[in-house]
């Protein structure tokens, strides 16, 4: 039993604000008033007997038990959330087939995860898994050859499709490992190395290319790859730095000894992951598909990132709408 004073609602408050560092998005984000966000914050730490959050510092930030309690706070409705979307995901348990398409950014960890809790929950379907490009998943959810896409969105409006927002995927920077001695990175510093590009054709080089424009600044255009993996690889060697988001950093797990991750010295900018289904589909299947994946990037994907570089809380971040 629940120690009288911890509810549901004062967890989720704790965890948006844990996130937010402010009264007023938490109260945004949760649908409460400010004094309710408040409110529902006292009852919890009068409840555990300890103060949860550092209340004189704006942003608040979570104190040494806020941060202890909070990994097990997130575990709690992580899994809260993933279990109201597998009984969700009940109904639709005669559904024929399914084809879905995902960025290869989750090739590793969350797709094999997300076919078994698709396949548990949808018995009598038939699946098919593709990885690709952005580009190419689109191009294929529009022309009809497959049914959900999860993919970078290029911010353009998609005709015919509807969209679910899933996670704001920062712009950082990846350099060789001890390149960036001072703890942040410096223009002068990134020129001494070539900026190794990912391949022109490829739509978050497109959105690297337009963040860098936008700053009006130049680095010299030597090196394009067409591989993730080969990029990391190449800056592990010490070829050069590159500009990725966390999610390609986590992706990189290999390369962690040899690459360090910092935030952009050149402004801030960020692209978005959506799913991405046809207005055919009842809103059921394409909203509970996208919330255990918003579950699975946050369990394998946004926490674990966050641990390892504490920096990105405030941008590494799942999208609201799917609750």
């Amino acid at each position: 039993m629940l120690i009288k004073g911890v509810t549901l609602r004062g967890l989720e408050v704790f965890e948006t604000l844990a996130q937010t560092g402010s009264v007023a998005q938490t109260a945004d984000a949760t649908g409460l008033s400010q004094p309710a966000v408040s409110q529902q914050l006292r009852n919890l730490e009068k409840a555990l007997g300890t103060d949860l959050v550092d209340h004189s510092r704006r942003p608040m930030v979570p104190t040494s038990a806020g941060r202890n309690f909070l990994t097990r706070t997130q575990a709690v409705l992580s899994e809260l959330r993933l279990a109201q979307s597998e009984l969700s995901m009940m109904d639709l348990s005669h559904l024929p087939a399914l084809s879905i398409g995902l960025i290869d950014d989750f090739d590793n960890d969350l797709t094999p995860r997300l076919v078994t809790a698709l396949a548990e929950s949808l018995t009598e379907c038939r699946f098919k898994m593709i990885t690709a490009s952005s580009h190419e998943i689109l191009r294929a959810i529009e022309a009809d050859e497959i049914h959900l896409a999860v993919t970078a969105t290029t911010g353009a409006p998609q005709q015919g499709l509807i969209e679910f927002p899933l996670v704001r995927d920062p712009f950082i920077l990846v350099a060789p490992k001890g390149f960036i001695s001072s703890g942040e990175a410096s223009l002068a510093q990134l020129q001494q190395l070539p900026l190794l590009r990912y391949a022109a054709d490829q739509l978050i080089s497109q959105q690297i290319e337009a963040q860098i424009n936008e700053q009006q600044i130049a680095f010299e255009n030597r090196f394009e790859v067409g591989s993730h993996l080969a990029l990391m690889a190449m800056v592990a060697r010490n070829i050069g730095w590159a500009v990725t988001t966390p999610l390609g950093y986590m992706r990189a797990a290999r390369f962690h000894d040899e690459i360090e991750a910092f935030p952009l010295p050149f402004g801030t900018a960020a692209r978005q992951i959506s799913l991405f289904a046809s207005k055919d589909w009842a809103d059921q299947l394409p909203r509970t598909v996208a919330q255990t994946t918003q579950g699975l990037i946050k369990r394998q994907m946004v926490d674990p990132a966050i641990v390892r570089l504490p920096w990105l809380a405030q941008e590494f971040q799942l999208l609201e709408g799917l609750t």
